[in-house]
């Protein structure tokens, strides 16, 4: 077996290999480390790496095997975000600013390793998740690997570049406003927000009010179930991959903002994607109500900047953030308290409303992702704070709405630029749809493989 071609196969498909008898997960995850070691200097997508634990782990894994044991990840190379406890570690959120080791390990890294997963690392996220990309002044930038002049976004985008330079075989991000989808979208991956309270999030995980979900980001749509069948499990999310029923399915392209453009090549994805699902025999048609009524757009903003305050009000040594953060964080501390306590009352009928429009005579949403390709590395970085939100929210806008509902939400790859940077499409679910979205995904695969296709920085 090339290992090369093993570190790009997948977590579904590396545990196959090491069920089989074909490679070892000692093998593979010493040629993941030795990929880190040769790659991640450029791209920058690992905090830390766990290169002698990992190794000591997966020889465990093996012998375990070789005993005739088994289980879902077993050996399986695997890369959880810096937000993520983790135990005798500091859960730094993407900072410089917290020095205090977690007490104990979050339940998704439990689960993961009960599971088998040989944890390699964890990744680098823009301090407090604040931003669709992953930049901070202390750290640097982390690297697309289509395009190292170019962001593989945020805030889990050390963990999609990860496993898109085929540093490891999936790993795990959250997202609190798209930043699950983001990073998927921008570098062309599965990359699945379940719905909210899907996937245990504690204890010590910043939840947002309940923006955030934790969830899976993969190469291909199996491995991204079968990640979801350890992380939440009671459903058989695998055999969702090979459902072929027929969906009702809506199209929306109006953008969920005043003022906000949406690229062409974003538009033609969309509508690519929409004329392959009709091919595939499902119902597909467009709805464009006006969703700005549905964004809850500026209730959102007050909400975002509301939970940097409190993100920033947690930590050990807030005077060592980049000072972009610290104005965000200063612009949520001047909120009226009213206008706090209004934003946090609109979920419940932001969510029947939305539901009650979208979901009452269709299965699914198709939208973009972005309103645009993914950023250079360092393309905000001389504008003001407010003028960065500003911007991240329109290339964000249809996302957000989808945090504050806690639908199910997932990117789906759909092609490249003219100029080889990953595009992608938003599937979006009602509550509990989990397995509609990794049914439609699984079909767009099978349909228009996408993983055949690797990072010409990382070969």
């Amino acid at each position: 077996m090339d290992l090369t071609d093993a570190c790009f196969a997948g977590a579904a498909g590396q545990a196959e290999l090491m069920r089989s008898g074909a490679l070892t997960s000692r093998d593979l995850v010493a040629e993941c480390l030795r990929r880190i070691e040769r790659h991640d200097r450029r791209l920058n997508a690992f905090r830390l790496v766990f290169a002698r634990q990992a190794l000591a782990d997966a020889g465990h894994a093996d012998a375990l095997r070789a005993r005739g044991h088994d289980a879902p990840l077993l050996g399986v190379p695997v890369a959880v975000k810096e937000d993520i406890p983790l135990a005798g570690l500091p859960t730094t959120r993407g900072t410089a600013a917290v020095d205090t080791p977690a007490a104990a390990d979050a339940e998704i890294v439990r689960r993961l390793r009960a599971a088998g997963a040989v944890l390699v690392g964890r990744t680098r996220m823009p301090e407090l998740g604040l931003w669709p990309h992953t930049e901070s002044t202390w750290a640097g930038a982390t690297r697309n690997p289509w395009s190292p002049r170019h962001s593989p976004g945020g805030s889990s985008g050390g963990s999609a570049a990860a496993v898109a330079a085929g540093l490891v075989g999936a790993a795990v991000g959250t997202d609190g406003a798209g930043s699950i989808r983001i990073p998927a979208a921008c570098t062309g991956l599965f990359g699945l927000k379940p719905g909210r309270d899907r996937v245990p999030l504690g204890p010590g995980t910043h939840t947002w009010g309940g923006l955030v979900a934790a969830g899976p980001i993969t190469r291909h749509v199996r491995d991204a179930a079968l990640l979801l069948d350890v992380l939440a499990p009671g459903r058989d999310h695998t055999a969702a991959v090979t459902d072929t029923a027929t969906l009702r399915i809506a199209v929306s392209l109006r953008p969920w903002g005043p003022g906000i453009g949406l690229r062409q090549e974003v538009r033609d994805a969309v509508l690519d994607t929409a004329g392959l699902l009709a091919d595939l025999g499902h119902d597909v048609t467009r709805l464009d109500p006006d969703l700005r009524e549905l964004s809850g757009s500026t209730g959102f903003a007050t909400r975002y900047l509301h939970h940097a305050a409190d993100g920033e009000a947690d930590l050990e040594r807030p005077d060592r953030l980049d000072r972009r953060t610290r104005v965000v964080a200063a612009l949520g501390r001047r909120l009226p308290g009213a206008a706090v306590r209004a934003a946090l009352a609109q979920r419940p009928g932001l969510t029947a409303h939305a539901n009650h429009v979208v979901f009452t005579d269709h299965d699914l949403l198709l939208t973009p992702v972005l309103t645009r390709p993914p950023l250079r590395v360092g393309e905000w970085r001389r504008l003001p704070a407010v003028a960065a939100l500003l911007a991240a929210a329109r290339m964000t806008a249809f996302l957000p709405l989808w945090n504050i509902t806690g639908n199910p939400a997932a990117a789906v790859p759909a092609g490249h630029t003219g100029t080889g940077l990953p595009l992608a499409v938003q599937l979006v679910a009602a509550p509990d749809g989990e397995a509609v979205i990794l049914a439609a995904a699984g079909q767009l695969q099978r349909a228009r493989p996408w993983t055949d296709r690797r990072p010409p920085a990382t070969p």
